[in-house]
C-alpha cells in the first residue's frame, strides 16, 4: 500500500544460491537478502490494472479520511454557504480556522493570502473562496508530504516516541505489518521496559506479522536498544523499529533517558559491520493524537528539541479530531525554517484515522486539505 522505498532495477537471478540467513529466534520470517528491499513476489499487472487498483486504494481511503474529519469539514463548510464575500465571511472563516486547531499563525497567514487571492482574481462569491483556501492550504501543507525511504542504510534503525495513548505502539504494529508485506524484514525491539503491556502488545503484533523481536522484561531500556540494532545488523534485516518508552515532555528525566537510548542506538551503529555513512537512529518519528489539538505542536516542539524529530505519524483522525493542527505545524516548520540553518518542517508520514490496518496511509497535502474542508477529492 506505501510507496516509500528507494526503487531499484531488477537485477538479473544469480546462479549460486544466496547466502543463509540465520535462523529467527522468535517466528522469524526469511526476507530479502541483505541490502536489498525486493518486493513481494506476485503475478505482474498490466499498467491500466495498475493504475485502476490504485486510484481505488486510494479513492477508499479519501473517503474514509473525509469522514473521519466531517465535523471539521461541515464546520468550515458552512462559511462559503451565503451569497456575498464581505467581512462577516472572513470573520467567520477565521472562527472556523481556529476552531479546528490550525492556530494564530497559519490562520492569519491563510486569511491574508485569502484576501489577496480574492482581490487578485476578482472572485465574486463565496465558492470561488473556498476553492482559493483549498489551494492556499495545499500550498502550505505540501511541505510536509515526504516519503519515509528504506534502503539507503543496513538495516534501517527507526526510532519511535510519543506520549501515553497517543496509539505509538499500535501504529508501529501497523507499520511493521506494510513493510512486511512490502518485502522487507523487520527486527522489532521492546524498549519500553516499564511497561509490560506494551511488551506483550509488541509481542502480538510481531507474532501476527512473522516478525522477530528482541524483548527483555525490566531490563533497561538503551541495551534492549543496543541488541536489536547489533541483532539487526546481524540477522541481515531491512528495518529495526525501536519502541520507546511513552512520556510527557514536561517528564525531564525520562526525556533524557530517550537521548540516552537515541546516543545508545548510534554507538551499536559504530560496530564493526554496520553499513551507511549516517549513524542510526536514521528516523526519529513522535506518534501524535490529532485529538490534543494545539498541545500536539507542543509536543512536537518539545520532543524535537530533545532528539531532532524527522517525521511524523499523526493518529485518531476519526471524528472527534478537528486535524487543522497539520497547519499549525506546516507554519511553525517554516518559521523554523528562517530562523535555524539547515532546519526545515517536520514530515508527516503517515496520519490514521481509526484501528484497522487500511486506516494508516501515507499523508498527501491535497486530499488533507480538500477532507479539512469538506470537499470532495
Amino acid at each position: 500500500m506505501f510507496s516509500f522505498f528507494r526503487k531499484k532495477p531488477p537485477a538479473p537471478i544469480p546462479a549460486a544460491p544466496a547466502p543463509a540467513v540465520p535462523a529467527a529466534p522468535v517466528g522469524g520470517r526469511i526476507g530479502s537478502a541483505l541490502g536489498q528491499a525486493l518486493p513481494v513476489p506476485q503475478a505482474p499487472a498490466t499498467p491500466a490494472e495498475s493504475a485502476t487498483s490504485g486510484t481505488a486504494t486510494r479513492s477508499g481511503w479519501f473517503g474514509r479520511l473525509s469522514a473521519g474529519l466531517r465535523k471539521t469539514g461541515s464546520s468550515i463548510s458552512q462559511v462559503f454557504t451565503g451569497t456575498r464575500i464581505d467581512d462577516a465571511l472572513y470573520e467567520e472563516l477565521e472562527s472556523a480556522l481556529l476552531m479546528a486547531d490550525a492556530g494564530v499563525a497559519a490562520t492569519q497567514w491563510l486569511l491574508d493570502e485569502v484576501r489577496r487571492k480574492v482581490q487578485a482574481t476578482g472572485a465574486s462569491n463565496p465558492a470561488q473562496v473556498r476553492n482559493i483556501l483549498a489551494d492556499l492550504l495545499t500550498q502550505l501543507l505540501a511541505p510536509l508530504e515526504k516519503p519515509l525511504v528504506i534502503g539507503q542504510h543496513l538495516p534501517t534503525v527507526i526510532m519511535v516516541t510519543g506520549v501515553n495513548g497517543a496509539g505509538k505502539t499500535t501504529s508501529i504494529g501497523k507499520l511493521t505489518r506494510h513493510l512486511a508485506d512490502s518485502g522487507a524484514t523487520v527486527l522489532l525491539a521492546a524498549a519500553d521496559t516499564f511497561r509490560a503491556a506494551a511488551r506483550e502488545q509488541l509481542a502480538v503484533w510481531a507474532e501476527r506479522n512473522t516478525v522477530e523481536i528482541v524483548s527483555q522484561a525490566g531490563g533497561d531500556p538503551a541495551a534492549v536498544s543496543f541488541d536489536a540494532v547489533s541483532a539487526g545488523r546481524a540477522r541481515g534485516k531491512d528495518v529495526v523499529l525501536v519502541d520507546t518508552a511513552g512520556r510527557l515532555p514536561t517528564q525531564l528525566h525520562l526525556m533524557e533517558e530517550l537521548k540516552k537510548i537515541k546516543r545508545t542506538i548510534a554507538k551499536a551503529g559504530d560496530a564493526p559491520g554496520a553499513q551507511g555513512s549516517a549513524a542510526p537512529p536514521h528516523e526519529v518519528l513522535l506518534v501524535i493524537d490529532g485529538n490534543t489539538g494545539q498541545n500536539a505542536l507542543a509536543q512536537v516542539k518539545a520532543f524535537d528539541a530533545a532528539l531532532g524529530l524527522t517525521g511524523l505519524i499523526v493518529t485518531k483522525l476519526d471524528g472527534t479530531a478537528k486535524g487543522g493542527v497539520l497547519a499549525a505545524i506546516a507554519q511553525w516548520g517554516q518559521e523554523r525554517a528562517k530562523t535555524q540553518a539547515g532546519a526545515g518542517p517536520v514530515p508527516v508520514y503517515f496520519i490514521g484515522v481509526g484501528e484497522k490496518l487500511e486506516d494508516l496511509e501515507t499523508f498527501k497535502a491535497r486530499e488533507f486539505a480538500l477532507a479539512l474542508l469538506g470537499q470532495d477529492g
